[in-house]
């Protein structure tokens, strides 16, 4: 049987710091480690209360892992920092019926090496020009970083409060959601989807779920993910515009292969009119009607193939909308619609093109009317959303268009009416944008429609 100095002798060798406290919390050993390192008097210390001789810095963290191994009788491990010699400590306490053994040992350079490890992980997640979030694997936000919360609007505070659920559009909510429940079985996805900004806007995204693997258990799921949005939109216009130029080169030799026979067609429908009196009128009528019809298309055609460069010049669109407004009266009257306006005479002259910014609002003011078979009315609102645009909206209360069409509008070929075209709305769309300007179209179904037109003020 070991005796108590040949124990004492055997704690002393021992290169970690060790003593130990009766159930009062008073020193009954310092071995000679601990007398070096932590308590240079320690001789005067036995029998004083440890709590005398602990710096306040980790007052609370020692008592309460000393107290649980005291009061549950079980083993404690823990690492501290201990100011007064900037080293970092591991901790571990071992409980018995009269006291604890307490065994400190330095891991400065260990932890050294360790938090080196976690700055550069702190650095890559909080520097990183890319949203980086973690979350459980119920989809609760555990931690964002800061370009998380620049791309998303949400504060990190707001964020950890939450799941990604409420951020994602339903119709990208399902593919969202599998993703993420193959992530959380360990298996990284790659994919696109959509968000709502804080602001209400929808921003596209591509996001990577990796999982957190700890001990060979997925922990939780790991983020990233950027904003495409603009990219996306370059990736829309780079094909809008291949779709024109393709459109441009198709509609200037249809145009030119249709306009000889279709001068030669009306021609000799006027000259037949006048011969064979005793044909029915209608059928001429019709004729005359579809060949204009041809003939519209072919002048959109061309004007698709080749716009007609023009001259800018500072005009009021006051005065463009009356006169188109004045043009399409009749048409209005005869289908039981009023157009009435809003705000025009407050808006200030603009650079444009006015013969094309006529046929713009001819277009929408026909476009709408036709949405109105049983009559209704057409709003003409004018306002300033800031001090170098203006704004123009057109709005109807006809059948309006389903969501999932409202893209498309524009596209060649493209239209929703019966006999449209689509073309018309091509030329109107091209026509904004070479005045600078945007055209937006909002519109439920059964509710009406809604044109923006925005047009800048300076040059």
């Amino acid at each position: 049987m070991v005796d108590l100095n040949e124990r004492n002798e055997i704690l002393d060798r021992i290169s970690d710091a060790f003593f130990a406290v009766n159930s009062d919390w008073e020193f009954t050993y310092i071995n000679a480690e601990a007398s070096s390192v932590l308590f240079p008097n320690a001789r005067m210390l036995i029998g004083k209360s440890m709590w005398s001789e602990i710096p306040h810095a980790v007052y609370l963290t020692l008592y309460a892992q000393f107290f649980k191994a005291m009061q549950e009788q079980v083993r404690v491990e823990f690492d501290i920092f201990y100011a007064p010699l900037a080293v970092w400590f591991s901790v571990r306490a071992y409980p018995s019926s009269s006291g604890l053994s307490i065994f400190f040992q330095d891991i400065t350079q260990k932890k050294g090496i360790s938090l080196e490890k976690e700055q550069h992980y702190e650095s890559l997640f909080k520097y990183n020009p890319d949203a980086v979030f973690a979350f459980d694997l119920e989809g609760n936000y555990l931690r964002v970083n800061p370009a998380m919360e620049q791309m998303i609007g949400y504060r990190a505070d707001e964020l950890l409060r939450m799941s990604y659920l409420p951020l994602i559009p339903p119709e990208e909510l399902e593919k969202t959601k599998s993703c993420f429940y193959k992530a959380a079985k360990g298996i990284t996805q790659h994919y696109e989807t959509k968000a709502y900004h804080k602001n209400g806007g929808i921003i596209d995204v591509k996001v990577t779920n990796i999982p957190i693997i700890v001990n060979d258990e997925v922990m939780g799921v790991f983020g990233v993910a950027k904003d495409i949005t603009q990219e996306n939109n370059r990736k829309t216009m780079l094909l809008q515009a291949e779709k024109l130029t393709a459109v441009g080169q198709l509609a200037a030799s249809i145009a030119h292969e249709i306009r000889n026979p279709l001068t030669s067609l009306k021609g000799f429908t006027q000259l037949i009119e006048k011969t064979l009196p005793e044909v029915n009128k209608n059928y001429f009528a019709i004729m005359k009607d579809e060949l204009k019809r041809i003939e519209l298309i072919t002048s959109e055609l061309l004007y698709l193939a080749k716009p007609k460069a023009q001259e800018f010049k500072s005009e009021n669109i006051w005065q463009i909308i009356q006169d188109v407004v004045m043009l399409m009266s009749s048409q209005a009257l005869i289908n039981n619609i009023e157009l009435r306006t809003f705000h025009l005479e407050e808006m200030p002259a603009i650079p444009c093109v006015g013969v094309q910014l006529k046929q713009v609002f001819i277009n929408l003011i026909k476009n709408a009317m036709e949405a109105m078979p049983d009559g209704g009315m057409i709003d003409i609102v004018g306002s300033r959303p800031s001090g170098d645009s203006i704004m123009v909206q057109v709005i109807d209360n006809g059948h309006g268009i389903p969501q999932e069409l409202i893209s498309k509008i524009g596209s060649p070929f493209y239209s929703t009416k019966e006999n449209g075209t689509g073309l018309g709305m091509m030329a109107t769309q091209q026509i904004i944008h070479a005045h600078s300007g945007s055209l937006d179209i909002t519109s439920q179904k059964g509710q009406g429609t809604t044109i923006h037109i925005c047009l800048p003020i300076g040059e």
